[in-house]
């Protein structure tokens, strides 16, 4: 198994100093970029068949920059105006910052957790109990936002605003890779919409996370490389180690 052409599953790194760059070069491989999932806001109509009023709330908690993005877009395709008194709760200060694109920011009402995960924002949230909180989600999402909010006595209404649909191939796309890199079980279910006759054969598969890892192999494929490890801490990482040893 030699590898000459690799497929991410990913938007193309926008910085020259990509460890992929570098992986490329050395090796002499070629690695395409490509996103196999995307994500689309729901529209106006289908938001309002949820029956949530967004100026209910007086605070939002945000998860991800695609939160942002989806809830604002909504906001306006609705003409909904968001009061300047609204706060807006971030799991990390990157999304915390990424609000400046669609408001004035303020200290006084963003707030942010210290480690991008929910239960280290939680502190502030209950800080802040009277406020009602709105959470906008994604349609593939876990029930530990609601939990968590649950649990605290915390006044919450999550819905659904944006989806992650599969990015379809066109016919015109060459598919003639030796290795796939997926970061998601939502790209390895679209692998499997795009090419129903999928046959795995001599095409190593990788994965980041464990879910991604399962999804792997709950579709019957067969998972050559698995990343996060003690050894390769990042997905480039294990790609260089794994090319390293099958192009040797």
């Amino acid at each position: 198994m030699k590898i000459k052409k690799v497929l991410v599953s990913q938007p193309k790194p926008t910085s020259e100093k990509s460890p992929y760059f570098d992986i490329a070069e050395k090796y002499g491989v070629k690695i395409d970029f490509r996103p196999f999932i995307k994500v689309e806001s729901l529209s106006a109509k289908e938001f309002r068949q949820q029956k949530v009023s967004i100026l209910d709330h007086t605070a939002v908690v945000f998860t991800s920059r695609h939160a942002i993005d989806h809830f604002f877009s909504l906001c306006s395709e609705m003409r909904i105006t968001i009061p300047e008194t609204m706060k807006y709760f971030c799991t990390s200060e990157t999304i915390a910052l990424y609000i400046q694109k669609y408001v004035q920011y303020r200290k006084r009402k963003v707030f942010f957790g210290a480690t991008g995960k929910f239960a280290d924002l939680l502190p502030l949230i209950v800080k802040h109990n009277t406020e009602k909180y709105f959470i906008p989600m994604s349609d593939v999402h876990n029930d530990e936002v609601k939990n968590l909010l649950d649990k605290n006595k915390i006044q919450h209404t999550e819905a659904i605003m944006y989806r992650t649909v599969s990015n379809d191939f066109t016919p015109e796309e060459k598919f003639d890779y030796d290795m796939l890199i997926f970061f998601s079980p939502a790209g390895i279910q679209s692998l499997m919409k795009n090419f129903p006759d999928f046959e795995q054969k001599d095409i190593a598969i990788g994965s980041f996370g464990p879910t991604t890892a399962q999804a792997v192999k709950d579709a019957g494929l067969r998972l050559d490389l698995e990343a996060p490890t003690a050894a390769a801490p990042s997905m480039t990482a294990a790609l260089d180690m794994f090319i390293r040893k099958h192009n040797a």
